[in-house]
């Protein structure tokens, strides 16, 4: 009889089979396709992020290794061929992640201004005293501090030094308490989320007295 030697031993991978069968031949029950499918794409994205962890173990291993006392003209092309491929992918990656990024803040840019009349509401409802207690009050409080996690900030200050980056003049007059060139009153406040300017501050600026 022909001898069956073990896979493992001649280095084979085993052999997967993906059973597709609308009806459980155990149960009898009729199985969810789309549990399925959902089943079989994270099987795929676990093998690509694991082929993934692969190719970089691969290319860090090639790169930390020491080069022989002697070598070969094709081997040395090999190495430097490998090295270049290690720094290809770790821009690679960088990449991703910096893009990545990129495109979360402007998702979140996008949903703050479409906020910013709610907040324009709102600024001015306490600036009537309507917002100094009762549920509004507390409703308004937790709103202000869920954007505040996202980075939103205030641009509201008075008596600062007009800055164009942030400040938006609308008029200038003289104001006794106020030095010159600086925001006298603001009329709308501005918002930015970091560096980033989202709306600038609508202010009159002083003109001294």
């Amino acid at each position: 009889m022909p001898h069956h030697g073990n896979e493992e031993e001649h280095g084979e991978e085993p052999v997967r089979f993906t059973d597709k069968r609308k009806v459980d031949p155990d149960t009898g029950e009729v199985r969810d396709a789309a549990g399925q499918e959902d089943v079989t794409a994270a099987e795929d994205g676990v093998e690509t992020e694991d082929a993934l962890a692969q190719a970089e173990q691969i290319l860090n291993e090639a790169g930390q290794e020491q080069p022989p006392a002697a070598t070969t003209d094709g081997e040395a092309e090999l190495r430097n061929d490998l090295l270049r491929l290690q720094a290809e992918y770790v821009n690679y990656r960088k990449r991703v992640e910096r893009d990545r990024e990129a495109v979360r803040d402007l998702a979140v840019q996008s949903v703050l201004n479409s906020l910013l009349p709610v907040l324009d509401d709102l600024d001015a409802a306490r600036k009537h005293g309507d917002l100094d207690e009762g549920p509004f009050a507390a409703v308004a409080k937790k709103f202000d501090t869920i954007l505040a996690g996202h980075g939103l900030e205030r641009i509201a200050d008075a008596g600062v030094a007009f800055d164009p980056n942030v400040h938006e003049a609308l008029m200038q007059q003289p104001h006794p308490e106020v030095p010159e060139d600086h925001v006298a009153q603001v009329l709308r406040n501005g918002y930015r989320k970091g560096d980033r300017v989202i709306r600038a501050a609508q202010v009159v600026v002083s003109t001294g007295e």
